[in-house]
């Protein structure tokens, strides 16, 4: 939980970006969102994986707010929040929503992608960088249409219309990278399928990738949308393997559409070794080892952007946390906890080799809670998650299958963090400070307005 000595972490680094005017406005902004994570979420990861609280690198360098995520019409009201235990089960928005309010800087409906209240498109992050020359990307660990990847590129008033917004992103999104699961010739398991004999269970298969035409002009490199501004269509180099992932770093292309073998989660959806629901222990079940890792995308997406000298803008979903959470899977949540630390291990890595803070911000957040993952014991208190040391699950229980209005954690550090730390005017008796979640879109969408 947050104590007060955390406001010194926070003022402090206000006010040594301000010393610096340099840092004002940053050249590449990277924004990573794990979803469904809670405080509770990152606190039970770090207990199994490192044995201890704040373990991870970001937690010990980037200043700690949280964040409001709810939807239109919603609000969360701190001392409410703490006085009854079910207080928080309700209002909760949907991962459309909040990925529109992060994207947008604007609140909508549960099931929107990119539209206001009134089904009417919002200006995003992405067309806002692209408009002032920077390269773009979005990548994720479940489907490439899902909720939060869609939400920061689409415009549909259906989170549900996958074909539509993948269409969308593909053909008519100057985005340079997407890459995230949805393949229509794997299942889950990562392993390949015949072909289905019944025409519609064939043509569902296609989904996630804008149908199957839009799947056949993606694997043939056929010309889409102007990505680059030279006024000429671009086509997608296609990756499907682990190995064109990992080479991807080394290697980087000019526009990049990765579509891992799998069908909708990279790992989280994989068969148990017996067979049963996948609550099992982590990694008791060994992980799918053709499919890259979040840390191996997040490597490549990174050196196709860097290639553009006017920078770029990154989102970055670890998106199977929501569903191994609505499923209250604690050892499949911590595995996919991980392998979101894994990938902002690699963001920290490639910052300090290229410009360092003065030039690159990061943010690192979740879109809502889900699950409502506490210690053992809890309802009617609020009971802490428990430490049984590095390998052993933590003591924690869930106390819901679906989302919440709970605060989620908010991290950011680098050029223009001071923006986000003077929009945290809100109080909570227990997580202090906190901003909402269009505070991302309004103030990312203000720095890509001035910079040059």
């Amino acid at each position: 939980m947050r104590r007060r000595e955390n406001y010194v972490r926070w003022i402090m680094a206000g006010v040594l970006t301000l010393f610096c005017a340099s840092c004002t406005v940053p050249r590449n902004v990277i924004v990573m969102i794990s979803d469904g994570c809670s405080f509770n979420h990152v606190l039970a990861t770090n207990f199994y994986e490192d044995g201890e609280a704040g373990a991870q690198r970001y937690q010990q360098t980037f200043s700690l707010l949280a964040m409001t995520t709810y939807p239109n019409g919603g609000v969360y009201d701190p001392e409410s929040a703490w006085t009854d235990f079910d207080t928080l089960l309700e209002g909760a928005t949907d991962s459309a929503a909040a990925a529109t309010a992060m994207a947008t800087g604007v609140k909508t409906y549960r099931g929107a992608i990119g539209v206001d209240t009134q089904g009417r498109p919002i200006r995003n992050i992405v067309e806002a960088a692209e408009a002032c020359g920077k390269a773009t990307g979005v990548i994720t660990t479940v489907q490439v249409s899902h909720a939060t990847p869609a939400g920061f590129v689409a415009h549909n008033g259906l989170r549900g219309n996958y074909a539509a917004i993948a269409a969308e992103m593909f053909r008519e999104s100057a985005v340079d990278v997407i890459m995230g699961a949805g393949h229509p010739a794997f299942d889950s398991d990562g392993a390949w399928q015949p072909p289905e004999e019944d025409v519609e269970a064939q043509s569902a298969r296609y989904v996630y990738v804008g149908g199957e035409e839009t799947w056949r002009d993606i694997q043939a490199g056929t010309p889409m949308a102007d990505a680059d501004g030279d006024g000429t269509p671009d086509g997608w180099r296609l990756l499907q393997t682990r190995e064109e992932f990992q080479r991807l770093a080394e290697d980087p292309y000019k526009r990049v559409a990765g579509v891992m073998q799998a069908f909708k989660t990279s790992q989280q959806q994989r068969t148990a070794l017996d067979g049963s629901p996948t609550d099992d222990a982590p990694y008791e079940t060994p992980l799918t080892e053709t499919v890259p890792t979040l840390a191996e995308m997040t490597r490549g997406a990174l050196a196709v952007l860097e290639q553009d000298p006017d920078g770029f803008f990154l989102m970055i979903e670890g998106g199977a946390v929501d569903w191994a959470s609505h499923n209250n899977e604690l050892g499949r949540m911590i595995e996919e906890q991980s392998d979101f630390h894994g990938a902002v291990d690699a963001v920290i890595d490639w910052v300090e080799a290229h410009g360092g803070w003065r030039e690159n911000l990061v943010v690192i957040t979740a879109d809502h809670d889900c699950g409502y993952l506490w210690g053992p014991g809890s309802d009617p208190a609020w009971m802490p998650v428990e430490n049984h040391g590095q390998g052993e699950m933590p003591g924690a229980a869930w106390y819901s299958w679906n989302h919440t209005n709970s605060l989620v954690p908010f991290y950011v550090h680098g050029a223009g963090a001071w923006a986000f730390l003077m929009r945290a005017t809100g109080e909570d008796p227990v997580y202090g400070a906190y901003l909402d979640n269009t505070d991302i879109g309004q103030v990312i969408m203000g720095f890509f307005a001035s910079a040059p």
